[in-house]
């Protein structure tokens, strides 16, 4: 697997789309690198980008981008709602995977060190590729903003980490560092006041307001023994947020960072805001991301609104990706359109499931062509998969049955559980075809020397082991599907008592089918311990699946009769 990095500059240009196209195609030239977003603000006059790739050549990227961005903005004239110190204003880097974080700060201070030394503009280092603790807050850093850097950058403690200790007229200065995933997240307001907006910002952020006597504005700031001033922390653990004004939509919004979302994930940051604004005399109205967010999040979001409503979770992705879009208002301002917002989404290569994404013509039409595949381990596999969906929609079915509202939450859990298997099974859809595949490749290599020889039998033995693993991985997920289909007979909606039982054919067939496949593929594989194993813990799932749909089918007919 190779090392992917994420990079999210931001530029200080939102209104003149021209010079970012120009930026972003400097991005696209360096090969293996992919854009994924560019999110440009008319009234922050800041564009974000978003792109990922392999650490050197992201760098590269980086790089490139932020010399062209420094050629194309004049920090002198320019003007926008949020701050800013450089043409490039921040560029983080964020490890996606397998990098660690300590390796991504590295490639961080190497990108600061060619843009202080090549390019001359002066880099401050923040967060993980900042030793310096006292510098490596962003907002501490960029305090003053351009107009002020022209003296702060004098001082001895805010002396670049790289490049001249002056501050560039026309490109300013620039931050680079390494961090964790961050949602940059706007929550939109029914008023237009920035002060009532900050005040909700204060509320909610971490940092919270600094403790004053009497009037919490203009009264006294308290200061403990050492002269620095209190403060009361906000209600939120892992946020920054400040209020303003867009002149673009005609609203005041809270303008936050949300720095873990495992701490606050984005729905709870929304309630607390609905709450805080309200506590106020104001009404959230909806909600803005800016750049892109990671899948769970959006997930985990559709599930807290479900939950709330006391409505099954068990629902698809893409239902309780719409349930977290409509519940915190995130098309209130623009079109939100999953498929660009979310990074696993754009991360997906383009072939990536070529068999699922098929309409069911489409799908029949390709098994019944002439073409090997798919064949019998994806159509398995797919079997399961209806299988785990009949037994999920029972059990939605069950959680909003009339008169069992006090089983929605039961029901609701054998539903999230039915969709983990659904989803785990179709991706063995396409896997099984692309097994076959590798094996096919593997016996096209060449032959002619022994080394080309001793490379293709272990390319074929590689492939053929792949082969094994990938169908029993549908017989033991098909397998523990058959667990939440009895309970569906058994305790499930009796309307729906013939689905799960049609359920449970289908379970049998995938784990029957796919041992075949198995087996087959086993008998031309050399590592005889590794065959016997797989071969006799097979053997055992099929002979338990048979006498559990035994069962199933037996409880079936009886409450038929």
């Amino acid at each position: 697997m190779n090392q992917l990095i994420e990079c999210v500059p931001n530029f200080s240009e939102g209104v003149n789309l021209a010079i970012i196209k120009q930026i972003t195609d400097e991005i696209e030239t360096v090969e293996g690198v992919r854009l994924l977003n560019v999110d440009p603000g008319k009234a922050t006059n800041r564009t974000v980008v978003t792109f990922v790739g392999e650490p050197e050549k992201v760098i590269e990227a980086a790089f490139l981008a932020i010399k062209k961005a420094g050629e194309l903005i004049d920090m002198s004239k320019h003007k926008g709602e949020h701050p800013r110190m450089g043409a490039t204003d921040v560029c983080p880097l964020i490890p996606i995977a397998n990098i660690t974080m300590e390796e991504t700060a590295e490639y961080a201070k190497q990108l600061a060190k060619r843009v202080g030394e090549e390019l001359r503009i002066p880099a401050y280092l923040y967060e993980y590729a900042q030793a310096d603790k006292s510098r490596s807050n962003l907002s501490v850093i960029r305090a003053g903003e351009y107009e002020g850097f022209f003296k702060k950058i004098k001082l001895p403690q805010w002396t670049p980490d790289f490049g001249p200790a002056e501050n560039d007229v026309k490109r300013g200065a620039t931050v680079i560092g390494a961090r964790d995933f961050l949602i940059a997240y706007n929550v939109n307001l029914n008023t237009t006041s920035t002060r009532r907006a900050n005040a909700i910002a204060f509320d909610v952020r971490e940092a919270g307001r600094v403790m004053r006597e009497g009037d919490p504005v203009t009264g006294k700031v308290v200061t403990d023994e050492n002269g620095k001033p209190k403060s009361i922390p906000g209600s939120l653990k892992s946020v920054k947020a400040i209020g303003w004004y867009i002149e673009e939509y005609g609203i005041a919004q809270i303008s936050m960072n949300l720095t873990n979302i495992e701490v606050t994930p984005i729905h709870v940051a929304f309630d607390e805001v609905c709450i805080k604004a309200a506590e106020r005399g104001i009404r959230v109205t909806g909600s803005e991301l800016v750049g892109l967010i990671p899948l769970k999040a959006m997930l985990d979001a559709g599930k807290y609104f479900l939950r709330k409503q006391q409505r099954s979770v068990g629902v698809s992705d893409s239902e309780l990706i719409r349930i977290a879009i409509k519940s915190m208002g995130l098309d209130e301002l623009t079109p939100f359109n999953p498929r660009e917002r979310i990074i696993e989404y754009l991360l997906e290569a383009a072939a990536a499931g070529k068999l699922a994404g098929m309409i069911l013509t489409a799908f029949a039409d390709e098994t019944a062509s002439e073409s090997p595949a798919p064949g019998g381990g994806s159509i398995s596999a797919y079997v399961g998969v209806l299988g785990a969906s009949l037994a999920t929609m029972v059990a939605n079915l069950s959680s909003h049955k009339k008169g069992w509202d006090n089983r929605w939450e039961e029901f609701s859990n054998w539903a999230e559980q039915g969709q983990a298997y659904k989803n785990e099974l179709l991706k063995f859809v396409d896997l099984d075809t692309s097994a076959f595949n590798k094996i096919m490749e593997a016996f096209g290599l060449p032959k002619s020397s022994d080394e080309e020889k001793a490379a293709r039998d272990k390319a074929i033995q590689d492939a053929t082991r792949y082969a094994i693993e990938i169908p029993f991985k549908v017989m033991e997920t098909a397998f523990e599907s058959l667990t939440l289909i009895k309970a569906m007979v058994e305790t499930g909606n009796p309307n729906s008592v013939t689905d799960a039982g049609v359920a449970a054919l289908c379970a049998r067939s995938a784990v029957l089918g796919a041992f075949m496949n198995v087996k087959i593929n086993a008998s031309g594989y050399k590592d005889k311990v590794f065959v016997d194993d797989v071969i006799s813990r097979g053997a055992e799932i099929e002979k338990q699946t048979i006498v559990l749909e035994e069962e199933i089918i037996a409880l079936v007919n009886g409450k038929i009769k």
